[in-house]
């Protein structure tokens, strides 16, 4: 992790000023079109949950605004961030996880059956980490939606990108999930998201 030098940074005066609102966070939700991931998981039998969290942290990941964080009034860069997503349990409640990153899908597909084992195999609502090296997500396979709401502890200053997924639908033989996601002005612009979603859609079409 280092410290940006704001002084020298080109978006100081954008930062200081969504900095200073009450409420700096904006959010969009768009679609992307899962059909070869979809198919790719089924192939290989692994989770398309999984599946599309990897290529959605490997967007976020390759676009430096998203793994910026504010600390009192400077602001940090992580060199990776990992996911904290919610995983459901068979009685209808949930658990938070965190699932380290890795480049390597194999990889991050044992992290995230440990983390779903854990949540399985307990009780408890929150992770052993808990740190802001991460994005937080939540998969909503039940309903396929065209905007949605993340719930807010009124910390202005909340800096982890928040991700919602919702069921996918068919669309001319493509199949198109939504996505929901919402940042903090002070550190995230509308041509970052677009570089994301850009790169997200790159990463699921990936069928290697």
């Amino acid at each position: 992790m280092r410290y940006l030098e704001l002084e020298s940074w080109n978006r100081i005066q954008h930062f200081k000023h969504f900095k200073s609102l009450k409420d700096p966070f904006f959010a969009i939700t768009t679609s992307v079109d899962v059909t070869i991931a979809y198919k790719k998981a089924k192939k290989e039998n692994v989770s398309f949950f999984a599946l599309y969290l990897h290529a959605c942290l490997k967007a976020l990941n390759a676009v430096e605004n998203f793994r910026y964080r504010i600390h009192d009034n400077k602001v940090a860069v992580y060199d990776v961030i990992h996911a904290s997503a919610t995983i459901a349990r068979p009685n209808h409640t949930f658990g938070f996880s965190f699932i380290n990153f890795s480049e390597d899908f194999k990889t991050f597909h044992k992290n995230f059956k440990k983390e779903k084992e854990r949540i399985l195999n307990s009780a408890t609502l929150f992770p052993l980490v808990n740190s802001d090296d991460c994005m937080y997500c939540s998969a909503l396979p039940w309903v396929s939606f065209t905007s949605q709401k993340e719930p807010n502890a009124g910390i202005k200053d909340d800096s982890i990108p928040k991700l919602a997924f919702g069921k996918f639908t068919e669309d001319n033989k493509q199949l198109k999930m939504p996505v929901g996601i919402t940042v903090n002005h002070a550190l995230v612009d509308g041509y970052h998201l677009g570089l994301f979603f850009k790169e997200f859609q790159s990463q699921l079409d990936k069928n290697n």
